[in-house]
């Protein structure tokens, strides 16, 4: 048997952290197994899917890298192929025209409620043997709906949770066709997973209510059954769902924000999901690794300062060009001035390892392509009468030296020992005089990257 998942949002919304982390682990049972990965839309929801959804959904498969076997497939592209399954399902009835209106049936379902039962469609149209069925109304189209078995058991062993068991007395007729033809969720899932013969369904465990409608339809069509894993839902560190105030935005909100695909993925492949105690790993070892049986009982909790951690070692072992083309519209949205500036990729590869997000990196790499503005009582406090003889012979050395990181770290030494000062009383001045600001990476790096003219410019108007 060829392993055939699938990942089947809807576009009512932007790819979010659970859709993307359901998308990564269907992506890598099929990888696991050498299978086939399907992406499917699911935009029958005609008032709320949109074009721009639809986009978003792509963007954010393409961004993460989970690259798709087989689709985009869209339900909307499929309506005669429903059509012809429901007519097939009268015909064999396992499925009946209804005519109650949506009033009469909240009506019935009113009465329920007062009476303490369970609210749910009480079978006026279902034909059965020597019912009488009330007159078809006049100029009223019909609903489809679903003969669900009245007795017995829905029953599954999930993938995730074990097994599951239903009464068929907990549902209902499922409405399959609304009064125009259009076919309803469930009966278009239950169709696109036996057409595109999926063999495992990995899903959110929103969906655990809408398996086993899913499982009757297929059964009434003598069609075979994929395995279902229904994953726990994300929350926040809260303890509460995942909401926009926990970062539940969309995917392609993440790599505006600077954060690299592979980061994204590592950290929502451990969110539910473990390998022992290894918290860092690639996506061609995730693959080789994953199991279901490894899978969560629990909902995962969304730890933002994880993440950027995550991200910050995926920075790190990044190659500068690829930062480079990252980080320059950054800089140039910035207003960075580039003439008589260092190359961008020498500065990315010092400032690289204390940046947590792209965004973070471009904002410390604009300290070598603006003009330093340093505050006059800073200035004030740190180039004190006592300082000043040391800059200036700072400033007569540079002028000679080789101009290399190591005889800059020599000069400064050199200068501070002649001038029995301590490293910070010469350090921190060169800070603020080069780049306006107290902290840097380490100032003989700085300096040296800064070039030799930039360094005696500043310096001199400094002190003179």
């Amino acid at each position: 048997m060829t392993v055939r998942t699938r990942f089947a949002p809807s576009p009512t919304g932007y790819l979010h952290l659970g859709g993307a982390r359901t998308a990564l682990f269907s992506w890598a049972y099929a990888r696991h197994f050498g299978g086939t990965f399907i992406l499917r839309i699911e935009d029958t929801d005609l008032e709320r899917s949109t074009p721009e959804a639809v986009q978003a959904i792509l963007d954010g498969m393409e961004w993460l890298g989970l690259h798709h076997d087989e689709g985009p497939f869209y339900q909307m592209q499929r309506m005669d192929r429903y059509r012809e399954v429901v007519a097939q399902m009268i015909e064999a009835g396992t499925a009946y025209h209804c005519y109650c209106t949506p009033e009469e049936v909240e009506a019935m379902r009113e009465r329920q409620r007062a009476a303490g039962d369970k609210p749910r469609y009480d079978g006026t149209w279902r034909p059965e043997p020597g019912k009488t069925l009330p007159p078809i109304p006049e100029d009223r189209k019909p609903v489809v709906r679903f003969k669900n078995p009245l007795d017995g058991d829905v029953s599954w062993n999930d993938m995730v949770k074990g097994t599951i068991t239903i009464s068929n007395k907990e549902l209902d007729d499922l409405v399959i066709a609304r009064p125009d033809g259009t076919p309803t969720y469930n009966f278009c899932v239950a169709i696109d997973d036996w057409d595109m013969k999926m063999t495992h369904v990995i899903r959110g465990d929103d969906h655990v209510n809408n398996t086993p409608r899913q499982i009757n339809i297929l059964r009434a069509l003598g069609a075979p059954l994929p395995e279902y894993g229904h994953v726990p839902m994300i929350l926040g560190a809260d303890g509460e769902k995942l909401s926009k105030r926990h970062g539940a935005v969309s995917v392609m909100e993440y790599p505006a924000q600077g954060y690299l695909p592979e980061a994204m993925l590592n950290y929502l492949a451990r969110l539910g999901w473990s390998h022992g105690d290894d918290e860092i790993f690639s996506m061609e070892q995730f693959c080789q690794w994953f199991d279901v049986n490894h899978l969560s009982k629990s909902p995962a909790q969304f730890n933002p300062e994880k993440l950027a951690w995550l991200n910050n070692h995926y920075i790190k072992l990044a190659d500068n060009a690829r930062l480079e083309a990252l980080v320059l519209p950054h800089l140039k949205d910035d207003g960075a001035v580039f003439e008589g500036a260092p190359a961008v990729q020498p500065v990315i590869a010092l400032m690289k390892d204390r940046a947590n997000t792209i965004n973070e990196l471009a904002d410390a790499a604009m300290l070598f392509y603006r003009q330093p503005k340093p505050d006059p009582e800073l200035v004030a406090q740190h180039v004190s009468d006592a300082v000043k003889p040391a800059l200036v012979q700072f400033v007569q050395q540079c002028k000679t030296i080789e101009w290399n990181k190591a005889a800059i770290s020599a000069t400064i030494k050199e200068v501070i020992a002649a001038h029995k000062l301590k490293m910070p009383q010469l350090a921190m001045p060169l800070r603020l005089l080069i780049t306006g600001q107290l902290q840097t990476p380490s100032i003989d790096a700085v300096l040296e990257l800064f070039g030799r003219n930039t360094v005696l410019a500043r310096l001199e108007n400094a002190v003179a």
